[in-house]
């Protein structure tokens, strides 16, 4: 694999870091607050517009073109992996099984020491997803979670995708009784948190064209501290 563009972090607009680049991929740390692409309502201040501004260098004319492989809601912060080509970014997808994603998130109540999640989701005709047990509907789920930290009723989990769904680790969640803090779409309405407690904080996935594995890890905002206290603590009522 030919050498990265990018050896160390690039701060760009709007508090997006690019944490590793090269001919072929870039790997970002997104903010909360800034959605992934465009919408009908939002289409200038996106993770994706200020990537290709970046990757264009300023030049509006130019017709270089950067493709989506993944996604994060709005207000969920950390990973994100874009392909600089359309073949990048099949090769990418089609490895998708073999990519490893891990998440922190900070619920309502204290958890299980660990457990694993499955459902099938559907998505109404607001764009609330949901379980659902109707036979031909939804789609598959699977989501692991263990048990890191517990303080004043809160749990700090780490979260491990195993399929990759819509709002999945937020439906399900909410779905077992431990909504993530401040997520008033599934969980508490009243709650007054100025953000949701959730980071996708690590990704490894193999080159789409070397093979070599490339594994990444986003630390969790300060907003996670302020929470739980020290992230790396043992568990406790602190």
């Amino acid at each position: 694999m030919k050498k990265p563009l990018s050896r160390g972090l690039r701060r760009l607009p709007h508090g997006l870091v690019i944490l590793y680049e090269d001919r072929e991929l870039m790997v970002v740390d997104k903010p909360a607050g800034l959605l992934t692409v465009a919408t009908v309502h939002e289409k200038s201040r996106t993770v994706h517009s200020i990537l290709t501004e970046y990757f264009r260098a300023g030049c509006g004319k130019s017709r270089k073109r950067l493709f989506i492989v993944h996604r994060l809601d709005r207000d969920t912060s950390g990973l994100l992996l874009f392909a600089k080509s359309e073949e990048a970014m099949y090769r990418l997808k089609a490895n998708w099984p073999q990519t490893e994603k891990k998440y922190l998130a900070v619920v309502h109540g204290v958890c299980e020491p660990s457990g694993t999640i499955t459902s099938r989701l559907a998505e109404d005709e607001d764009y609330f997803v949901f379980s659902t047990s109707e036979d031909g509907q939804g789609r598959l789920a699977r989501t692991d979670y263990c048990l890191l930290k517990v303080k004043r009723n809160l749990s700090l989990l780490e979260v491990v995708l195993l399929t990759g769904r819509k709002n999945q680790i937020r439906v399900h969640l909410a779905e077992i009784g431990h909504p993530i803090v401040g997520d008033t779409k599934y969980g508490k309405k009243d709650d007054l948190e100025p953000r949701m407690a959730l980071h996708a904080r690590f990704l490894s996935f193999p080159h789409p064209f070397s093979g070599r594995r490339l594994s990444f890890e986003a630390p969790a905002p300060e907003f996670f501290s302020r929470l739980m206290g020290s992230l790396e603590g043992p568990e406790g009522d602190g």
